[in-house]
């Protein structure tokens, strides 16, 4: 077999990415530090923090805090729950279809899909509106291709949801985290 041979071009493209590094990358790890650690250490000090996929840096930094607490109870941990529930937030927010109709109190926004976007529309609209609650009424229905929503807000109100629409108000609250997060442990977070 013939052995590959660098044309003048490439070895000063590899030169010059290896002159690019910073010196951080170039010294040795610790012997105490271990490879996940010392490429984790590497990964910081080039400013790379993007896992290449949203679900994917979820459960990664879920599993991050799991393992870094050595009170974790292993046998309650369910890291595909959360995966299923990241898989109906894609769902949602990438394959199904809105209409939206105004109202004098607030908005109805009709979601459907097809498929298993169906029963994803179901269960993020029905959990999303029982987290919500209180802040906005809710009232939400299943209709045969997935569901409806409907809005109630003070008057003052109305111009953030109709700014926000149906995917704004899904994406609305810092609930998120701490839902994922009782979803990977274990617990009901309905």
């Amino acid at each position: 077999m013939k052995s590959p041979m660098r044309s003048p071009m490439k070895s000063l493209c590899v030169a010059l990415a290896l002159a690019a590094l910073p010196a951080a990358l170039a010294t040795p790890a610790p012997a105490e530090m271990s490879h996940d650690q010392h490429m984790a250490h590497m990964a910081r000090q080039m400013g790379i923090t993007e896992p290449g996929q949203s679900a994917f840096g979820a459960i990664a930094e879920i599993v991050a805090r799991l393992e870094a607490d050595p009170a974790t109870d292993w046998s309650r941990v369910d890291i595909d729950a959360l995966r299923a529930h990241l898989v109906d937030m894609d769902r949602v927010t990438l394959w199904s279809r809105v209409e939206t109709q105004p109202a004098e109190t607030g908005a109805r926004f009709t979601v459907t899909g097809e498929g298993d976007t169906v029963a994803a529309i179901r269960r993020m609209t029905h959990a999303h509106a029982a987290m919500m609650e209180g802040q906005w009424h809710f009232d939400v229905h299943d209709i045969e291709n997935g569901a409806a929503v409907e809005v109630t807000v003070p008057a003052g109100d109305l111009p953030r949801l109709r700014g926000l629409g149906f995917f704004g108000l899904m994406a609305s609250g810092m609930h998120h985290q701490m839902h994922h997060w009782m979803l990977a442990t274990g617990a009901d977070p309905h």
